[in-house]
């Protein structure tokens, strides 16, 4: 297959006019903040593991993150469908047809980012998803990173993106400098061929880099993010946070843009399930339940670590690999 990928064509699917407007889309999808590789942010002491979403339609949505981030379909069944890459599951849906559709000024889910392993990865998925004609909300560099922002059909939020080298991340002290500026198309797309899209499936790098939350109120969930699962703040501004471990320039973002004041979360409505943090030591897992446990947050026991509950209602699972 061959295909015309312009400048244009790309600014049609992000329904903009000019790179300024789908900037601007995508200062609206991290609320504005002036914001390495998978390999930086996967050897962090703690880095996200995988998602857990309820869907009303679980084979159209199943269908889309097989077709359009490239991800594997590892099991599937009426209930639940399981994707990953090269083994590792990274998001699994659970099947809700009779559940209602989430409220943006919920609690809940803002975005699931997918960080490629390279920028010419991020490059080929944007050829393969113009070439498919996949509707984009937006795209920017946010200086640390290069994003392209859409949708699954239930209006879950995605960001794929890659990372730039660690080196180039510019800190003081403490905050990271990010930025939504205009993506460099052109520079992007030079990495690969524009006219064949050679993009079938997901890298194997591919993993969930961060992820991005609404919440009620930004003190309450720094308190329980920070205070309480021990993630570092990066950087702070216009109704955000965002926090990661190991000095990665976010692992976990929060906004109140569209739910401040929100309140607890109808677990039986479609959205975030549960996320996981995961880490690689017994040592740190056991000191995050201690740290739970001494600031009175309910926890439970799994199998293979412990599950907390933020303060909508919002599920993260502490997970030992």
């Amino acid at each position: 297959m061959t295909i015309d990928l312009t400048r244009r064509t790309l600014l049609q699917l992000a329904g903009a006019s000019s790179l300024a407007m789908a900037a601007a889309a995508a200062a609206r999808a991290e609320g504005n903040p002036q914001g390495g590789g998978p390999t930086y942010a996967s050897r962090t002491p703690m880095r996200v593991g995988m998602v857990t979403l309820r869907v009303k339609n679980l084979d159209k949505v199943a269908d889309y993150y097989r077709d359009v981030i490239g991800l594997t379909v590892m099991e599937r069944s009426s209930a639940t469908a399981r994707l990953g890459t090269a083994g590792i599951t990274l998001l699994v849906l659970e099947a809700r047809p009779d559940a209602a559709i989430e409220q943006r000024t919920a609690a809940g889910l803002y975005h699931t980012a997918f960080l490629m392993p390279t920028r010419k990865d991020l490059a080929r998925w944007l050829v393969n998803a113009a070439a498919h004609r996949v509707k984009l909300s937006g795209f920017a560099d946010h200086l640390v990173s290069e994003s392209v922002y859409l949708d699954d059909p239930e209006g879950n939020g995605i960001e794929v993106y890659a990372d730039r080298d660690p080196s180039q991340w510019q800190w003081s002290e403490g905050s990271v400098k990010m930025a939504t500026d205009e993506l460099n198309i052109p520079d992007l797309l030079s990495l690969t061929n524009t006219r064949v899209p050679d993009y079938a499936r997901a890298p194997d790098g591919l993993r969930v880099g961060h992820m991005h939350l609404r919440v009620g109120d930004l003190a309450e969930a720094e308190r329980f993010y920070h205070g309480t699962v021990g993630l570092d703040p990066t950087r702070k501004r216009n109704g955000a946070a965002f926090l990661s471990s190991g000095r990665y320039h976010h692992h976990l973002g929060m906004n109140v843009w569209q739910s401040e004041g929100a309140g607890q979360r109808d677990d039986s409505a479609t959205g975030l399930a549960w996320f996981s943090l995961v880490m690689a030591k017994q040592e740190l897992l056991a000191a995050q339940e201690e740290r739970l446990r001494k600031n009175g947050v309910k926890v439970t026991a799994l199998a293979d670590g412990l599950e907390a509950i933020d303060p909508w209602g919002t599920r993260v699972r502490l997970l030992k690999v």
